[in-house]
């Protein structure tokens, strides 16, 4: 070796060390002398630009921007003497990203490496090459003196600001609400029922007077318990006619407890911990019948590695264990919306989804996306702004596929089916594309979206809405800072009772969102909102309300101008329609996903303001996705955003045919060792379909 390589490669070795502070969870003097802790060793790309940072001790911290991975990777390979080749992004010959032996251009590097360090940490979003709706997230660092002064500054000025704008937004709801309230009161006053009118006002009461009878009957039951003995007609007083025997009862406790509600119904939960390739660790919970499944070790049920997908040690898992071939359960994952949590599918009793999919025999389990009620990370903590900086592609590309790797590993299956709401669908939307995780297609036998949040409603430009989409990004950081979105709302979930809690959330949500209560139980609807909101970063918030992103392109998966272009087309006459839909070449070229993609269910909400459905089925009709394969579609003119899950009548018109939806797109080897679908038609069942096309079941 010459000395000129040797100088090359020393000199390397110096850079390298100084790029690895830069993206470790501590500076060197932060850092202790005996330990490697959180010390940057390289960079691993999840996707092509999506990397993130693997440490000495084999934990992981979060995405940095695309030129930071590949300088470390550079750096360690001319250090080590090797040459550096980075893979090129699928389907990105659009944007710059270089792929040769110059792969990097290091002058460039080092110039936006002085940039950053010369510029404010509001204001520090290196350039970085990416996908136009998903800009750059912040790379701060590891702490320095400086660093936390900024924090803390930032902390200081949105706890009031955002508290300000809170105020405003709860002032407003109260303000709204008091014409509903004197309309109330004069009806009551004029002796007449104000809820007569409501759509499901015998429902609710039938409803109301069921849940007294039972509250009535736990208790009895209660008192008797110290008996030795009781009657055979007391036990059958006991036992629900559905054979759940219900573990739980008495008077609602309006709690956020998931566990709580599945055991009122006679089922049962446990949770599983999750780590995420970045290094977050997520919450999964398993919905079970306590009569045929015994819960595993909380030992098992912590999390494991980072890495998804991995080979099965050939072990039985323990959930198959105990069930027969024949008796299977199928599993099922359910993922949230936006500022809830996996509790939104537990709160309606008997006609929640989780727990109707649960009875009619399939193997339910809900995921909590990233921060949840309980941020947690494997090396960093609340206050560090790397534990916040990101945002939905995070969610999609990293969150989703440790959700579908753990449950694969778990119940010893290939596939699942997957049933998302609102920003659950936005995610996976996301992460199937062909640019992210296409792969993930190939782990799911359906997709099933609920209210699916692709394209923008006219809400988007409320005043209030408008104000974050015209702020800049270091005025939104001043607004609402560098860590989780509006903090109070979290202390006030944690202090205020259920009842005043669940009133005033109905109030703030309905006055943002254009939601009512008119087809919910409102018996139970303090109920409703106990498991929202839940902590979100507020660079994901930024994400879906800033200037740059979801606000302005309002579309997740395309450009504001391509956007356009759809609305263009839409608009013309029948022959240029089926022109551009022959042209199945250019179809190809601009779809958003590939031959991977699982087939897909759509339920969408008529009269939702807050994402417009009919746009994304006229994509899937224009044939401008020539891969997706629609297998059911419905809209349901007079439903809103969340009546898919929480109307009266959802359990019918949505809840039972997801249920048959999932049967009949499930993998033929699956359905000769699980258990029949209660409840299924079997005339209107079809075996053998190839791609997860199921004919017959499109409306």
């Amino acid at each position: 070796m010459s000395q000129t390589q040797l100088r090359s490669r020393a000199h390397a070795a110096v850079d390298y060390e100084q790029q690895a502070e830069k993206l470790s969870l501590d500076s060197s003097s932060n850092a202790s002398d005996n330990t490697s802790h959180g010390v940057a060793v390289k960079a691993t790309f999840i996707t092509p630009l999506d990397p993130v940072i693997e440490t000495s001790d084999g934990n992981r911290l979060p995405s940095v921007p695309v030129p930071e991975a590949h300088r470390i990777n550079l750096l360690k390979e001319k250090a080590e003497g090797r040459q550096y080749r980075p893979t090129k992004p699928r389907g990105l010959s659009r944007f710059d990203i270089k792929t040769e032996e110059n792969a990097v251009d290091k002058q460039e590097l080092l110039r936006g490496d002085q940039e950053s360090e010369r510029s404010r940490l509001e204001d520090a979003i290196p350039q970085s090459h990416t996908h136009p709706l998903f800009p750059p997230l912040p790379l701060y660092g590891p702490p320095t003196f400086l660093r936390d002064v900024q924090c803390a500054i930032l902390r200081t000025t949105s706890a009031f600001l955002s508290t300000a704008f809170l105020a405003v937004i709860v002032l407003g709801a109260l303000f709204t609400s008091i014409p509903n309230f004197f309309k109330y009161i004069w009806a009551r006053l004029t002796f007449r029922d104000p809820d007569e009118r409501r759509p499901f006002y015998k429902e609710e009461q039938r409803r109301a007077h069921v849940r007294k009878e039972k509250e009535s009957e736990w208790l009895r039951k209660q008192s008797k318990r110290g008996r030795e003995t009781e009657t055979n007609e007391e036990k059958s007083v006991d036992t629900a006619t559905d054979g759940y025997e219900p573990l739980e009862g008495g008077p609602d406790k309006i709690i956020c407890d998931i566990r709580y509600y599945a055991r009122r119904v006679g089922l049962d939960a446990e949770e599983f911990r999750v780590q995420t390739e970045d290094g977050f660790i997520i919450t999964l919970w398993h919905i079970y019948n306590p009569k045929e499944y015994k819960p595993t070790s909380e030992a098992h049920r912590r999390h494991k590695s980072p890495d998804v997908f991995t080979e099965q040690n050939g072990e039985e898992p323990h959930v198959q264990r105990q069930y027969p071939d024949g008796e299977k359960r199928y599993p099922v994952l359910l993922v949230h919306g936006l500022l809830q949590s996996a509790g939104a599918y537990c709160v309606n009793d008997d006609d929640s989804l989780a727990f109707l999919l649960c009875k009619a025999g399939y193997d339910v389990w809900l995921g909590n996306n990233r921060c949840g009620f309980q941020p947690e990370h494997s090396l960093l903590r609340y206050h560090d702004p790397r534990m916040w900086a990101w945002n939905l592609r995070q969610m999609g590309v990293m969150d989703l596929p440790a959700f579908v790797s753990r449950v694969l590993e778990e119940t010893g299956f290939e596939k699942l089916g997957l049933v998302c709401h609102s920003q659950g669908t936005t995610q996976t939307f996301v992460a199937l594309a062909k640019e992210q995780r296409p792969e993930l297609g190939d782990k799911i036998s359906v997709f099933c979206a609920l209210a699916p949040a692709v394209y923008a409603g006219p809400l988007i430009d409320k005043m209030y809405l408008k104000f974050m989409r015209v702020i800049s990004p270091p005025m939104f950081r001043l607004f609402f800072g560098i860590h989780s979105f509006i903090p109070l709302m979290m202390i006030m979930h944690r202090t205020l009772p259920g009842k005043m809690y669940g009133a005033m959330g109905y109030l703030v949500f309905s006055f943002l969102f254009n939601w009512s209560d008119t087809r919910w139980d409102r018996g139970i609807r303090d109920r409703l909102f106990q498991f929202s909101p839940v902590y979100v970063s507020a660079e994901s918030m930024r994400w879906w309300l800033g200037r740059e992103c979801f606000a302005k392109h309002r579309c997740v998966l395309a450009t504001w101008e391509a956007g356009q272009k759809e609305e263009v087309e839409d608009e013309s006459d029948e022959e240029r329609k089926e022109k551009a839909m022959a042209n199945s070449s250019d179809r190809g070229r601009t779809a958003w996903y590939d031959e991977r993609v699982p087939p897909m269910a759509l339920w969408i909400a008529g009269s939702d303001d807050l994402v417009d459905g009919h746009r994304l089925l006229r994509r899937f009709d224009r044939g401008r996705e020539p891969h997706v394969k629609v297998v059911h579609s419905k809209v349901i003119p007079e439903y809103e955003h969340l009546d898919v899950i929480w109307a009266l009548d959802a359990a019918d018109k949505v809840g039972k045919e997801v249920r048959d939806v999932l049967w009949k797109t499930m993998p033929d080897e699956a359905k000769r060792v699980c258990r029949k679908i209660s409840g299924v038609d079997e005339e209107s069942d079809v075996g053998g379909q190839q791609n997860g096309q199921v004919d017959g079941l499109h409306q």
